[in-house]
């Protein structure tokens, strides 16, 4: 009954990389903007993941209470502020700079996004791929019983 668990597994790590990929979206959407609605640069957002707790109802649980401890996946633990300096420009005509003539823009590196956007992609296509074989793993164990 470990296929259950590990499509368990894939499918929390769909979830947490679903949210990762729309975390990356709203950073690369706002990697201009000098203000938000509490008056300050956008400061760039980063998920964070935790493993799992075995606990709840689940395929794991229903189908054995005997079965030996192994990882339940992950889950996002929040969603928190990157506190790097934000990036000062000097532009004195720009209706949010300062006292000195610099603006405040969002601490968003567009490549570092993008490349933290590929992996979450690959991240994701990995972990349904591994559905796809536990499902095909099954579909081959239930065609040996018919006749």
């Amino acid at each position: 009954m470990r296929v259950f668990s590990s499509m368990e597994t894939s499918a929390s790590g769909l979830t947490a990389q679903r949210l990762r990929l729309d975390v990356i979206a709203s950073n690369l959407a706002n990697a201009e903007s000098t203000r938000t609605e509490n008056g300050h640069a956008y400061r760039r957002k980063v998920a964070v993941f935790s493993p799992r707790a075995n606990s709840g109802f689940s395929f794991r649980s229903v189908l054995s209470s005997q079965m030996p401890s192994y990882p339940a996946g992950v889950h996002v633990a929040g969603v928190v502020e990157d506190t790097s300096p934000l990036r000062k420009v000097y532009s004195p005509g720009h209706p949010d700079a300062d006292g000195d003539g610099y603006v405040a823009y969002p601490n968003v590196d567009v490549v570092t996004e993008m490349v933290s956007m590929m992996a979450a992609a690959r991240s994701y296509e990995a972990n349904v791929t591994a559905i796809e074989a536990a499902k095909a793993m099954i579909q081959k164990a239930l065609d040996m019983f018919r006749v």
